[in-house]
C-alpha cells in the first residue's frame, strides 16, 4: 500500500509540474506575439519607419520550409534590424518577425534561383526579323526653308484655297443625281399658293413688309443668302397650316430667320440678337417657344431646297459671267418679297426663269440645250414664269420695299439692281 501510495503522490507531482511548464510555455508565447504592441524606444522614434525594408536574401527557417514543401505562400520577413529599430526590441534569431509580408512570387525568392533565370534570359537573346528591321529604318529628313514668304509654294496654295473656295456642287460624277434629289425634295416642301386667302388677320402686303425687314436683317449680321431663302419658305410652309395674327406675324418671321440661321449659318446670332431687333416687341421666352411651334408645324423637315440652290447648279453647267449670275441672283430675292403669283412656281422654275431673264439682259442669251436636257424645263416650258418675273423686274423701282434693290446697288454684286430692264422679251 505504501508502495502505491508514493507511486501516485509522484504522478500527481509530475503532472503539476507538465502543467506549470505549459502555462510558462503559453505565457511566453503570448509575451512574443504582443511584442508588437511594446512602445518604440523613445531614442530610435527618429530613425523609425513605417514598414521596413524588405530583403530578398535572408529568409527565416518557417519561409524555407514553406519553399521546400512548395504549399501556401511564400514568406519575406523582415530585417532584425529595422524591427529593432520599429519596435525598441533586441533582434533574436529565435523570435518570429513582427511583420510578414506575403507574396506570391516575390521577384527574388531565392537567391540559387535568380541567377539561373539570368542566365537562361542571357542564352536566349531577342531575335529580329531582318525584314522588319530595314523596314523601321529612320525617316530621312527634308531640309525646308522656314520663310514667312508668300512666294513659297506652300502660301501660294493656301491663297489659292481661301480665293477659290471647293464647291460640293463641283463634283460631277454625283451632280446628276443632286439635281434629281433636289427636284424631288422642292415638291414635298412646297407650300400651298392660295394660303394668304385663308388668313383671317394678314395680307400678301404684310408678308411683303416682313419679308423686306428680313432681307435687312440678314444684311446687318452678315448672313447667307441661303439663309433667307430657307427663313421665308419656313415662314410659308408655316402659314399655309397655321392662321396668324398680325401682332405675331414679326414673331413667326424672327422664330424662322433664328431656325435658317443655326442650320446654314457656322455662327448662327444669339436669341438676344433677335429679340433686339424686334425692339424688344417680344422676349426671349416669346421668341424660343414660337421656335419649337414653328418646329413641330414643319415636322422638323428643315433642308428644303432653294432659288439658290438650283442656280448654284444652273451656273456650274452653264458657265456666265459674275454679272450675269448677280443679276440672276437679284431676280430670285424679288420674287420673295410677293408671294402672289409666284408660289405656284416651283424653285427650280424660278431660278431658270431668273437665269433666263438675266442672261438675256446682259448677253441677249437663252436657255441651252444642254440646260434643258439637265432640267427637263424647255423654254416654253418656263415662258409664263418668266414673263411673271419680267414684269416684277419692271415694276421694282417702284415697289413699296426696296431693301433687295438697296442690297444689290453695292458693289459686291456688280450694282445689278441699277441695271435697267428689257421693255420687251425677245426670247428664241
Amino acid at each position: 500500500m505504501s508502495t502505491q501510495g508514493s507511486a501516485v503522490h509522484d504522478s500527481d507531482i509530475h503532472n503539476q509540474e507538465n502543467m506549470l511548464s505549459r502555462l510558462r510555455g503559453a505565457a511566453a508565447k503570448n509575451r512574443v506575439e504582443n511584442r508588437e504592441n511594446v512602445n518604440p524606444n523613445p531614442k530610435a522614434a527618429n530613425n523609425r519607419t513605417v514598414l521596413g525594408e524588405l530583403e530578398n536574401n535572408q529568409r527565416r527557417q518557417l519561409g524555407l520550409r514553406g519553399a521546400k514543401q512548395g504549399s501556401g505562400p511564400q514568406i519575406i520577413a523582415c530585417k532584425p534590424e529595422e524591427n529593432a529599430r520599429s519596435f525598441g526590441e533586441r533582434p533574436s534569431n529565435r523570435q518570429p518577425a513582427a511583420f510578414q509580408i506575403h507574396v506570391d512570387e516575390p521577384d527574388g525568392a531565392c537567391s540559387k534561383k535568380a541567377p539561373l533565370q539570368r542566365s537562361t534570359m542571357d542564352c536566349s537573346p531577342l531575335t529580329l526579323n531582318p525584314t522588319v528591321t530595314r523596314l523601321r529604318q529612320p525617316l530621312a529628313t527634308i531640309d525646308l526653308p522656314l520663310e514667312a514668304s508668300f512666294d513659297s509654294p506652300m502660301d501660294m496654295s493656301v491663297i489659292d484655297c481661301e480665293e477659290r473656295p471647293t464647291n460640293v456642287n463641283e463634283v460631277s460624277d454625283y451632280a446628276a443625281e443632286i439635281h434629281t434629289h433636289l427636284r424631288e425634295m422642292e415638291v414635298k416642301s412646297k407650300p400651298k399658293a392660295g394660303y394668304m386667302r385663308k388668313q383671317p388677320d394678314i395680307t400678301n402686303s404684310m408678308r411683303a413688309i416682313l419679308v423686306d425687314w428680313l432681307v435687312e436683317v440678314g444684311e446687318e449680321y452678315k448672313l447667307q443668302n441661303e439663309t433667307l431663302y430657307l427663313a421665308v419658305n419656313y415662314i410659308d410652309r408655316f402659314l399655309s397650316s397655321m392662321s396668324v395674327l398680325r401682332g405675331k406675324l414679326q414673331l413667326v418671321g424672327t422664330a424662322a430667320m433664328l431656325l435658317a440661321s443655326k442650320f446654314e449659318e457656322i455662327y448662327p446670332p444669339e436669341v438676344a440678337e433677335f429679340v433686339y431687333i424686334t425692339d424688344d416687341t417680344y422676349t426671349k421666352k416669346q421668341v424660343l417657344r414660337m421656335e419649337h411651334l414653328v418646329l413641330t408645324v414643319l415636322s422638323f423637315d428643315l433642308a428644303a431646297p432653294t432659288i439658290n440652290q438650283f442656280l448654284t447648279q444652273y451656273f456650274l453647267h452653264q458657265p456666265v459671267s459674275s454679272k450675269v449670275e448677280s443679276l440672276s441672283m437679284f431676280l430670285g430675292e424679288l420674287s420673295l418679297i410677293d408671294c402672289d403669283p409666284f408660289l405656284k412656281y416651283l424653285p427650280s422654275q424660278m431660278a431658270a426663269a431668273a437665269f433666263i431673264l438675266a442672261n438675256h439682259t446682259l448677253a441677249s442669251g437663252s436657255w441651252s440645250k444642254s440646260l434643258v436636257d439637265l432640267t427637263g424645263y424647255s423654254l416654253e416650258d418656263l415662258l409664263p414664269c418668266v414673263q411673271d418675273l419680267h414684269q416684277t423686274y419692271l415694276a421694282a423701282s417702284q415697289h413699296a420695299q426696296q431693301a433687295v434693290r438697296e442690297k444689290y446697288k453695292g458693289s459686291k454684286y456688280h450694282e445689278v439692281s441699277l441695271i435697267e430692264p428689257p421693255e420687251k422679251l425677245m426670247l428664241n
